[in-house]
């Protein structure tokens, strides 16, 4: 009735962002993926014990294999990543295409001591504050477009890492490493520091659908196209691996300002 031919089976049935967690082979516990989209959505894969209510995030079936094996997983939505860079373009018209975004943050070594808070439509997990509204801190006379666009870049490594630490504590399941997909992905630099905030590498794939790709996962491990998730692992090609810096001080008393600055931007409606 719904138009598939006879005798082709549907084995394969996921939401998107927990077929996004499949597909980027997070099969074990501690392995976790980030869709930097519009917004980023984290996910955390924290095993066969389904974990308590946790205030923030949303916990979720990751998915329940053929066999009967379930693993959970803890999600993180972050409403704004990608769409600051959209702000950047078409709000305050400092660029004139997302891609000039990581050239332009790169062309400068740091902020100069800016930060931006997204919070154009208030702040998400952990935070889930309605009333946030968007900051720039750290202005000085020396502040310029690429200060502004590195600013945005490191915003979305700082929104991440207060939903992985969120999680890590709420689980006690310690991270092992972050896959990421989604637009902004491409940008090294981002990469570069997220695997600096989390101070765990940042493993992209080749194949950046990943939801597509999950779906698939599930649908030929459930028809035995791989025998096991040991297969799926097997499967996921690496494209680029970017490794944390070994002394986390300075990632550390940057991320301490990022907090300082989300906390001016809270409850700023009333």
């Amino acid at each position: 009735k719904c138009g598939v031919p006879a005798g082709i089976p549907i084995s394969g049935v996921a939401g998107d962002q927990q077929a996004a967690l499949f597909g980027q082979a997070c099969v074990e516990p501690g392995m976790a993926k980030n869709t930097y989209g519009t917004g980023s959505f984290v996910l955390l894969n924290v095993g066969e014990n389904c974990p308590e209510p946790t205030e923030g995030m949303l916990t979720t079936v990751a998915w329940t294999l053929a066999d009967g094996t379930t693993h959970y997983a803890l999600e993180g939505a972050i409403f704004a990543t990608g769409a600051a860079i959209q702000w950047l373009r078409d709000g305050i018209e400092i660029i004139d295409d997302a891609s000039e975004t990581g050239p332009l943050a790169e062309s400068v070594s740091d902020t100069g001591g800016v930060y931006l808070v997204p919070a154009f439509a208030g702040l998400g997990s952990p935070y889930w504050d309605p009333y946030a509204r968007g900051a720039i801190v750290g202005i000085t006379r020396g502040t310029g477009r690429a200060e502004l666009a590195r600013a945005t870049v490191e915003s979305m490594a700082y929104q991440v890492r207060d939903v992985i630490d969120a999680m890590v504590k709420a689980s006690g399941t310690p991270i092992v490493d972050l896959r990421v997909d989604g637009g902004a992905a491409v940008m090294d630099l981002l990469c570069r520091l997220q695997a600096d905030q989390l101070g765990v590498s940042v493993l992209r794939p080749v194949e950046q659908e990943t939801t597509a790709l999950g779906a698939a996962f599930l649908a030929g491990l459930a028809e035995g196209v791989w025998g096991s998730t040991d297969d799926i692992a097997a499967a996921w090609t690496l494209d680029a691996r970017f490794d944390p810096a070994e002394d986390r001080a300075g990632a550390d008393a940057l991320h301490e300002q990022w907090l300082r600055a989300v906390d001016r931007s809270r409850s700023w409606e009333s």
